[in-house]
This record gives C-alpha cells, structure tokens and sequence, in this order.
C-alpha cells in the first residue's frame, strides 16, 4: 500500500495543509502529529488586523446571505414548481444542492472581484459541519432503533461492511489515494455526506477531497429518489422489504424519507429506521479508520508505534458530541413526550441551518483546478460502489425483511 509519505503534493487526493482535522490549536496537523500554523486557507492569519478583521465581516455577510438564500430557495421552489412538468423535482431537490450550487457561484463572483483569499477566514467549513453533525445525533432516537433492532442492524452492518470493502478495494485498484478512498467509501457504504465528513476528520483529508465527494453524493441521490421506488414497484417488492432497500441505498437522510415517501407509508417508516441505524454506525467506522491511518498508512518505515494519545489526538472529536446528542435527546423525549418533540424540530432546524453554512462553504473553498485533477476515477469508482451498494441491499433486504411486520 502506498503511504503518503512516498507522494508528491502535486498528486490529486495527496496530503497538504489543507485539511479537515481537529488540530488543538486549529492549525494544521501533520502526517506526523506536529502541529504547524500553516494554512492556505487563511493567508492573513498572522496579522490579523483591523483590515483583516473588516474582510473576514465581509465574508462572514457573504455565507451568511448565501445561506439564507439556500433556506429560500428551499422553502418556496416547491410551491414555484407546482402544477408544472418539473413538480417532482422541485420538490425532491434539498438544500445541500442549493447551497453548493450558490457557493460556487458565490466563489466564481469572489474570485473574479480579487476577494476570495481576503475573505477565506470566514469560511469556516469545519465548524459549521461539526457542529452541525451533533445536532444530527439529536435527531437519532436510541429507543426507535431498538424496536427494529434485529433486521435493522444486521443489514446495515452487512451492507456497511461489505460496500465499505468493495468500495475501498476497487477506489485501491484505480490508484486512488487513500484518503480519498477512505472518503468515497464511508460515503457510499454509510449515509453519504455526513460519512464523508467524519471520515475526512479521522484521516486528515484535503478539502478538495470532501468537495468532490459531497459533489458525487448528491448528484447520485437525487436519480435515486425516482429510480428506486420504480423499481421496486417494478420488482413486486413488499413494502418492508422496499423500504429496507430505499434506506439501505440513498446516501442522504432527506432522500430517504422523500424515496420511502413515494414508495409508501410503511416503505418510508422501514427506510427511516434503516438509514438511521446505519447513521449510528458512523461513529464506529470513524475510530476504525483513526485507528488504521495512524498506524498503518501514515506510520513510517522504523518509526515507534503510536500510542493511545495518539489516536486520540487523531480522533475526531465531534462523533463523541453526535452520540451524546443523541443519547440526551432519546432520555428527553422519553419524559417530555409529545412536547419534546417540537424541542427536536428546533435543535433540526438549527442543525440544517449549520449544514447549509457548511456547504456554501464548501462551494466557496473549492479550487476548480483541485477537482479537475481528481479526473474520471473517482466518479467510476463511486458509480460501480452504487450499483454494488443496490445489489448487495436487495438482496439483504429480502432476506432479512421478507416476513417483517410493522
């Protein structure tokens, strides 16, 4: 296997310091673990000024507006696209389309006025996901996994397992860096996006890196909200066993429920359930790969076996926040009922709004010439991980769920 001690940083997918990490001093850390102040990202970050102060403000207003711009678009597309030939897909697209779209826009126009690295400070792409991701545990009721725990938990460990391998070994075959395999594998075996985030985290991957998966995950979703419920209708599936494959196959948690919804009522509570369980997962694939860069792929040749500490250094702090989001939140609804779940709606609604800043950012960062660089590969391996990904769940789902009962 090919470490990233032997690459260039000219390579698409190599190390440099752009990453996705949780450096203790919000810098960069290293292959190594030694944290440096360097950072693309923030050219003027070591004096930061009055001057560099007013841009950072500037580029705050411009995410900020950009956002709520998404949150617009989001809410009134729908009801703008009804009665028209484009009803159903006004409807299905969700917000990180929006957003990312509006962000390279927004990235396009920063650019071409001279601003974009005056004002990268305010793109502040890590926190906004992560605190977005805790939020997301609030949404994952520990109690409501456990009812369908059986049939549930073992497709999505089967599917997670088995997807993330193939995935890994195929993105392997095409000569893809590892942390863009470790990317495109959680993505497509896990629940897309959010995946794709906390691996970036746990293996110190580029930014360019996560752009591009976030790009593959979404333009693959949104087919299959139309596609899927077809053909399991085509297919004579029941709606258990639809549901299982719907939840088993999207990669984001909005599609599911807008798949699971065409499909049926009882398609869209089995799809919910199965997508949510295999969110909870996410947690436990973040320490697996921690644990694998650190010793594995990034450890030198002669180099002494990194410890504890290290790992944990390496660990991306936020999942422990996604688990206790979403312990707290299923001991709160257990006592506050039906109250508490208008409580839920808001801390979700904060959540999306957190997610959207994330993803305008994720427009605004990206450098078209980074992604160019990625080429064909990644999509071919992404695209074969899918049709994999739909096999295997099929199969799993008929299974497991062919005599399940709501």
């Amino acid at each position: 296997m090919t470490t990233d001690a032997t690459r260039t940083g000219d390579e698409p997918g190599t190390a440099d310091a752009t990453r996705v990490d949780d450096a203790p001093d919000g810098g960069v850390v290293e292959p190594s673990g030694s944290p440096t102040t360097a950072d693309p990202a923030e050219p003027t970050r070591v004096a930061r000024d009055g001057t560099f102060w007013a841009w950072t403000a500037l580029g705050l207003l411009i995410v900020v507006g950009l956002a709520a711009f998404t949150r617009y678009l989001e809410q009134n597309v729908p009801a703008w696209a009804e009665g028209t030939a484009v009803e159903d897909i006004g409807a299905a697209v969700e917000y990180p389309v929006y957003a990312i779209l509006l962000g390279l826009l927004g990235n396009v126009a920063v650019t071409l006025l001279g601003w974009r690295d005056r004002i990268a400070a305010a793109f502040r792409t890590e926190f906004f996901i992560k605190t977005g991701l805790v939020l997301l545990g609030a949404s994952i009721n520990l109690a409501v996994i456990a009812s369908a725990a059986g049939p549930a938990i073992a497709q999505a460990i089967l599917l997670i397992s088995g997807v993330f391998l193939f995935t890994w070994w195929l993105a392997g075959r095409f000569g893809l860096d590892d942390k863009l395999r470790a990317l495109l594998a959680s993505a497509v075996s896990i629940c897309g996006v959010s995946a794709a985030i906390a691996a970036a985290g746990a293996v110190r991957a580029r930014r360019e890196q996560l752009a591009y998966t976030a790009s593959l995950v979404i333009i693959f979703a949104l087919p299959s909200i139309f596609i899927l419920p077809w053909l399991a209708d085509v297919f004579g599936l029941s709606d258990a066993v639809a549901g299982a494959w719907i939840g088993g196959n999207i990669d984001t948690t909005a599609a599911v429920t807008a798949a699971g919804a065409l499909a049926g009522e009882e398609a869209l509570q089995i799809a919910s359930i199965v997508k949510v369980t295999q969110n909870a997962l996410m947690g436990v694939v973040a320490v697996a790969l921690t644990a694998y860069f650190t010793l594995r792929v990034e450890r030198r040749p002669g180099a002494a076996r990194p410890g504890l500490g290290e790992l944990w250094t390496r660990f991306p702090k936020f999942v422990l926040g996604f688990i206790a989001a979403s312990v707290i939140a299923t001991w709160y609804l257990d006592g506050a009922g039906a109250d508490g779940k208008a409580t839920i709606a808001i801390v979700n609604d904060l959540r999306v709004w957190f997610l959207i800043l994330a993803f305008v950012s994720i427009g605004l960062e990206v450098r078209v010439a980074s992604l160019r660089e990625a080429g064909w590969r990644p999509v071919a391996v992404f695209a074969s991980a899918t049709v994999f990904n739909l096999a295997l769940a099929l199969g799993l789902a008929s299974l497991l769920f062919r005599n399940f009962s709501a």
